[in-house]
């Protein structure tokens, strides 16, 4: 069987919200687009790299996937990332969108608890999720993620989306790996218990 596992690049006060660029994603007024690019270093990109070797598929919301489809299916296949995000498959929840144009992927179609336990129920590694905050509420809302990999920037934002939202319960996680960056990014591994 296969794990979800949620990965997200946040702020110390939890802000996932536009990490990228300035205009990622402006939603409610928000400001600080591309807030993470001065934190980047080669430990990040190490890291990034060795989790393609479990990733098995990757799961995305709607708004993610368009913003994904913008930019590495034009990549060249020299780039790690790039060649195993364009051949690895990947799902999509969505309402809207009935025809998806990058390679290997495919509509989630149905209830979504139900498509996604049918999903990690097939084959082996890991199921990666990649920004997708709307998804990623709902997916630990209806207790479908085994597990997290965060990148702690040491940056407070004050204002945006957060990772963590409401919760109906506490859940227990467990720290299976945590290693600084040279920039003071923290990068954590959790399961939950």
């Amino acid at each position: 069987m296969r794990k979800l596992v949620v990965v997200e690049f946040v702020t110390l006060d939890g802000v996932m919200q536009g990490l990228g660029s300035p205009d990622e994603d402006r939603d409610g007024g928000f400001e600080h687009g591309g807030w993470a690019a001065p934190f980047f270093d080669e430990a990040q990109a190490t890291a990034a790299v060795q989790g393609l070797r479990s990733t098995t598929a990757y799961l995305f919301g709607r708004r993610t996937y368009e913003k994904m489809t913008g930019y590495w299916p034009s990549q060249p296949d020299d780039n790690p990332m790039a060649a195993h995000l364009n051949a690895t498959p990947k799902y999509v929840a969505t309402r809207t969108l009935t025809e998806l144009t990058w390679s290997n992927a495919r509509r989630l179609d149905g209830d979504l608890v139900s498509a996604v336990t049918d999903l990690k129920s097939r084959g082996d590694g890991v199921i990666v999720v990649l920004g997708s905050g709307v998804l990623v509420q709902e997916l630990i809302a209806h207790d479908l993620v085994d597990g997290y990999r965060l990148f702690l920037h040491p940056l407070l934002l004050g204002t945006g989306k957060r990772l963590f939202r409401q919760a109906d319960r506490p859940r227990r996680l467990r720290l299976v790996d945590c290693t600084p960056t040279s920039t003071g990014v923290l990068m954590l591994e959790y399961e939950l218990e």
